[in-house]
């Protein structure tokens, strides 16, 4: 299963973005497939938080839209929302001692741990912090 860190769904969402088109397409073709995807819910968290702040985008998303592409993205029949689930700690205690994380890493550290702990395999991400935790990461924004 593919999940999708908050980086591409921030481009999805944003216009302005140089990534916004790829970033959309990428989201379209997950949510219209049959094969499931997901989106784990710090993801969700940090997605919201980061469109409608005031200091990171000029205007700041409505709160209210922000949610209305949210539920247009859960919307999508083979979308799964990922939590921690019982096996949690196990999984991130194991990522935190083989990656040494600390400090601002340990965020990623837990949407790594939501990830494997539901068997989720590749993370679509920006970011190449996640390689680390035992993720394939791809960067569809830079994929052909």
């Amino acid at each position: 299963m593919i999940a999708v860190d908050t980086n591409i769904l921030v481009h999805a969402h944003r216009k302005e973005s140089p990534w916004h088109k790829k970033a959309a397409a990428t989201i379209i073709r997950l949510a219209e497939s049959p094969a499931p995807w997901a989106i784990p819910w710090p993801c969700v968290h940090e997605f919201f938080s980061i469109t409608t702040h005031p200091r990171i985008y000029v205007p700041p998303t409505p709160p209210k839209i922000v949610i209305n592409d949210l539920q247009t993205w859960f919307d999508s029949p083979s979308l799964r929302l990922l939590g921690e689930p019982v096996r949690y700690w196990e999984v991130l205690r194991q990522i935190v001692h083989t990656s040494a994380v600390a400090g601002p890493m340990v965020h990623d550290a837990r949407i790594a741990a939501i990830c494997r702990a539901h068997g989720v395999t590749t993370l679509f991400s920006a970011d190449r912090d996640f390689s680390r935790f035992g993720i394939d990461i791809i960067n569809p924004l830079t994929s052909e």
